[in-house]
């Protein structure tokens, strides 16, 4: 779906949802979901608006992507036309199955160090080249911010990321869609995703990262940022800053991932509230994903906690009149603004969009635009009582009108 609104920078941007919500490994999982939720999702959005066709953020995980390079590809992209889908981008950060009982720290492996991970990305960068809008213009994929330090899901031979290694493969990696782009006439930008906790979760991570691996303009010609917005908002980031930081290290934006974080706003709660609001957010404690929290206290001290279920089980309620607020990395309903005692990121939401359309703000930006509302399924029963097609229909209508 394209927006053609008077929105400046924004008048060609690229909507869409990321199918990570949908779980399934292999090809024929990935086919039966799209053609029950995500045909479902553009039937609904056709309601409220028109959608013709349906930009999807395919999640294809490493099995998937080995069936349909050895043979499936052509009649992926032919069932992808006939259910009028556009995928205009690929989530490449969850290798394999994102829907496990407990995933965690799991879905940073394999690293960036690893070339399991380059392999696997150019197979992606491969399908997508072979899938993508005939019109479009470029493609992206996001991936991974290396990986997580010391993770416990790793071999404890294989904890240590070495960032040499993981620049080497990057490097390799904007070589292979340098030759992809000169063979095919399709551009593959592959845009790095920063999140909380992991080698790379801020934008001046980022920055050092590429100032000191990937410096050279052909290299960031094919390897970008993807900004997720919760993420930026766990990390205390401000959107704008974040936005013009990129624009002015040279760093294009190959996606922004349009996710909404949790708030308990402690200052605002009341102190005799503190305890059922620690109540409300427990509900949110799941074990299947990691749900860092940024802390910031009275004084603007910032500190991270790596998983919200720990911080709850340490927190006695009457310390946390030193505290200003934590942001939660769960991802909720874009459209959301409060529910009971707690609040959501979607100003921020708002404030990245004007961001990018800012003219004084001269960023390098794809236009993608991917809703990646990935935790429906983990989500409290109280918020999730709709269909999952009408749900994600809820958020894309939302999202649109925001651009109009």
């Amino acid at each position: 779906m394209t927006s053609t609104t008077e929105l400046g920078k924004l008048t060609s941007a690229q909507v869409g949802y990321c199918t990570n919500v949908h779980a399934g490994t292999d090809l024929n999982s990935i086919r039966e979901n799209l053609t029950r939720y995500a045909v479902a999702v553009r039937e609904k959005l056709s309601q409220t608006r028109p959608c013709d066709q349906l930009g999807v953020g395919l999640w294809i995980p490493d099995e998937a992507s080995r069936q349909l390079v050895g043979g499936e590809l052509d009649g992926f992209a032919t069932f992808l036309a006939d259910a009028k889908l556009s995928a205009f981008t690929i989530n490449g950060f969850p290798f394999a199955n994102f829907h496990g009982d407990r995933v965690k720290q799991g879905v940073y492996l394999p690293t960036w160090a690893d070339r399991e991970r380059l392999e696997y990305t150019q197979r992606l960068a491969t399908i997508l080249s072979c899938i993508m809008p005939e019109d479009a213009a470029t493609g992206s994929i996001s991936t991974l911010p290396i990986g997580w330090p010391d993770n416990p899901f790793a071999d404890a031979s294989a904890r240590h990321i070495d960032l040499d290694a993981a620049g080497a493969n990057l490097r390799e990696l904007a070589r292979y869609l340098a030759e992809l782009h000169a063979s095919s006439g399709r551009k593959i930008t592959v845009a790095i995703e920063p999140e909380p906790g992991c080698t790379l979760d801020t934008v001046d991570d980022m920055i050092a990262f590429f100032d000191a691996q990937l410096p050279d303009k052909r290299h960031r010609q094919f390897i970008s940022a993807c900004h997720d917005i919760c993420h930026s908002a766990v990390m205390n980031e401000p959107q704008r800053d974040a936005i013009q930081a990129y624009a002015e290290a040279g760093i294009s934006i190959g996606k922004v991932q349009v996710s909404s974080a949790i708030v308990a706003d402690w200052k605002t709660i009341p102190t005799d509230q503190h305890s059922a609001a620690l109540t409300q957010l427990s509900e949110f404690a799941e074990d299947r994903y990691l749900h860092q929290t940024g802390q910031v206290d009275r004084q603007g001290g910032f500190r991270l906690a790596t998983d919200l279920p720990e911080l709850i089980r340490q927190t006695d309620p009457e310390q946390l009149t030193e505290s200003d607020r934590w942001v939660i990395h769960f991802h909720v309903p874009i459209f959301l603004e409060r529910f009971g005692l707690l609040q959501t990121t979607r100003a921020e939401v708002l404030e990245c969009l004007a961001a990018l359309n800012d003219p004084e703000i001269n960023v390098d930006f794809t236009g993608h635009l991917e809703a990646e509302t990935y935790a429906w399924t983990v989500l409290p029963s109280e918020m999730r009582a709709r269909g999952l097609a009408e749900d994600i229909a809820g958020e894309l209508d939302w999202l649109c009108s925001k651009l109009g």
